[in-house]
């Protein structure tokens, strides 16, 4: 590892075991010493991970393939996974490098360029060039990595790493794509893999849990109390303690099903879970607006703490239903509009659906502001969201409805809510719900079927009828 000529003060603290247990100074210590530091040794030591990082920081020993560090948010996951792979590449133990985020904005706006990534965490004598068109960083030294997303696997089926930084893994939409990682994870004598991640009952997630391969590391969010902003823990942590999405989001346990939930995980979600889908004769986009307060006038720039519902679903002949994308977002009514356009343009949509009690005009309004060609369809709420959830439920549980991929942060609400305590239904939750009532209704399986095979009767009849030639040829 290169390395600037350091006094004889820093040369103390080049050991790991003297790193270490300046790392475990308090913040007064470490603030005096660093005041007796020149500037070029004062760099040196900010520099030296294993002087900063706390004990569940620092690469575990022993022989294992996955380190799998499950914590809550704050806990300073980001930061570990980049320096972890900055020591690696540093050490010469690492020259081939697989990044792979959730999206491909999230490998570059929090691995590679985020506050805690990689080029953060970076020395000036030793920092990687980056070339985001070629997804690549590549340091002095020669070694390379590659970004990858979450969301496109195949683009991982031949490539040969040997390391991994894997992020969020919790979140991702395609189990396939880890396990295209771990095919390429081959090169050297000993690949290894750092996971980070928020936890989340995912098949994944509970897989690598107890794998023989797997060091897991857990941490909460307040072990890194003293690196986060006062108003987070004001705000945020203030706000979810005590909760059960903050026992999930902020102590990083694996939370079970909730008992009164009207969907399960394994028997109604995973069981029927699908990678592909058939030919669909029809798609909506259902849409739960972040509620606004009515007494404040808005624009479409507006900013807003709650979360819009964007959820696109199908159906297919035989009465089975499809969810095919999760896109809900915490963004500005015109940035949500944005996103349903999209969406319903992506999966040819039909209509979008919203919900005219909560904000159901101003969806329109938003979403015309867009494009004005999109088929809009208001519904009315005029039952409360437990009977309106029931039938969908009831589906899923009949195997009717498959998910294609995982969409974690839908599934964690569908399997969190418990209605009867009159707990407020969930964003996600809703959109999904208003798309799949749309399409399926709330008739019997039966029923249901019979009058899908009549539409797309009607539909085969019409195409046959104008495909038939006319006098002087086709029309």
């Amino acid at each position: 590892m290169p390395r600037q000529k350091t006094n004889s003060k820093l040369n103390n603290f080049l050991s790991l075991e003297d790193a270490r247990a300046f790392s475990r100074l308090p913040i007064e210590k470490k603030a005096s010493f660093v005041a007796t530091l020149g500037d070029a040794e004062a760099a040196q030591l900010r520099y030296l991970w294993e002087a900063w990082a706390r004990d569940k920081q620092v690469e575990p020993p022993g022989k294992w393939t996955i380190w799998l560090i499950l914590a809550g948010r704050g806990f300073g996951k980001t930061r570990t996974g980049a320096e972890f792979v900055r020591k690696k590449v540093e050490n010469g133990k690492w020259g081939r490098v697989g990044l792979i985020g959730r999206t491909a904005a999230d490998v570059r706006d929090v691995m590679v360029e985020g506050e805690s990534g990689i080029l953060a965490c970076s020395p000036p004598w030793f920092r990687p060039k980056y070339e985001p068109s070629k997804r690549r960083l590549t340091w002095p030294n020669g070694a390379i990595a590659t970004t990858y997303s979450a969301d496109e696997p195949d683009a991982l089926r031949g490539p040969q790493h040997d390391g991994l930084w894997i992020d969020e893994p919790a979140a991702w939409q395609y189990e396939d794509t880890y396990d295209q990682a771990m095919f390429g994870l081959r090169l050297g004598r000993n690949p290894q893999c750092v996971a980070t991640t928020t936890p989340r009952p995912t098949k994944l997630i509970r897989m690598l849990v107890t794998a023989k391969t797997t060091h897991v590391t857990t941490g909460t969010t307040y072990e890194n109390e003293e690196n986060l902003a006062p108003t987070f823990f004001q705000q945020v942590v203030g706000r979810y303690q005590n909760t059960r999405l903050g026992r999930q989001e902020l102590l990083a346990q694996l939370l079970e099903d909730a008992e009164e939930a009207l969907w399960k995980r394994e028997s109604m979600i995973e069981a029927y879970r699908v990678t592909e889908f058939p030919d669909l004769i029809r798609v909506v986009v259902g849409v739960d607006p972040a509620t606004a307060d009515p007494s404040k006038k808005h624009s479409l720039d507006d900013d807003d703490n709650a979360e819009t519902g964007i959820v696109v679903a199908g159906i297919a002949a035989n009465g089975h239903g499809y969810v095919l994308d999760d896109r809900s977002l915490q963004s500005s009514p015109l940035t949500w509009a944005k996103e349903v356009v999209t969406a319903y343009h992506k999966y040819k949509g039909d209509r979008v659906i919203g919900e005219q009690n909560n904000g159901g005009a101003l969806v329109e309004a938003n979403i015309r502001s867009v494009d004005k060609q999109i088929s809009y369809k208001e519904v009315w709420a005029s039952r409360g969201k437990y009977i309106r959830a029931e039938p969908i439920a009831s589906f899923y549980e009949q195997g009717k409805v498959h998910h294609v991929g995982m969409f974690p942060l839908l599934e964690d609400q569908m399997a969190q809510w418990e209605p009867l305590t009159g707990q407020k239904s969930p964003d996600r939750l809703d959109a999904l719900v208003w798309a799949l009532t749309e399409l399926m209704g709330e008739m019997s399986a039966g029923e249901h079927v019979g009058a899908m095979k009549r539409r797309v009767e009607l539909a085969q009849a019409r195409k046959v009828k104008s495909a038939q030639p006319v006098q002087g040829g086709w029309p």
